[in-house]
């Protein structure tokens, strides 16, 4: 390979000028891996590649490459599946509490609640919203419980549920 062929290589894989590239291999007796060596410690080229100085060999020379691996389909489904038992098993150990007055009517965990919303959306909600008007109150509890806003916000409801009760029976 003459000069002008390590010159043009070096110039494209450290993308530097043609100049720059000339320069390095001149000051590194047109060794093309002390060259892009010389042109990293001047902070000029900044890829990732593989070099060889035996002669001939530069033909051979490629990008390293480093992509990752593909999931299979598999892994997919076993990396969900940890998902959501890492999401049940949190929902298991909090639960969902419902209160009459100060004492406490039922706990069931989040999980069941979870499942009860999804599948008997119609019964579920219109019962829970009933129940606020029979001084019922409901709340989240539990050791992954660190949030509170949830359960402001369930206060909130349910003294407007009372308030509004209220209203209803002193117009009477």
């Amino acid at each position: 390979m003459d000069h002008f062929e390590r010159v043009e290589k070096l110039k494209e894989r450290a993308n530097v000028s043609y100049e720059e590239a000339k320069q390095a291999l001149e000051a590194c007796g047109w060794d093309m891996l002390d060259a892009m060596i010389y042109l990293e410690k001047l902070g000029k080229a900044r890829v990732s590649a593989s070099f060889s100085s035996e002669p001939g060999k530069e033909d051979e020379q490629k990008f390293e490459k480093q992509e990752q691996p593909k999931e299979t389909f598999g892994e997919l489904l076993c990396r969900f599946g940890r998902w959501c038992a890492k999401w049940i098993d949190r929902g298991n150990r909090n639960s969902f509490v419902i209160e009459k007055g100060k004492k406490e009517v039922l706990r069931v965990p989040v999980t069941l609640l979870i499942v009860l919303v999804i599948f008997t959306f119609w019964i579920i909600v219109p019962l829970m919203v009933a129940g606020m008007f029979f001084d019922m109150r409901y709340h989240f509890c539990g050791p992954d419980v660190k949030s509170v806003d949830i359960n402001h916000a369930m206060d909130a409801a349910a003294d407007a549920a009372e308030s509004l009760k209220n209203d209803f029976t002193e117009q009477k």
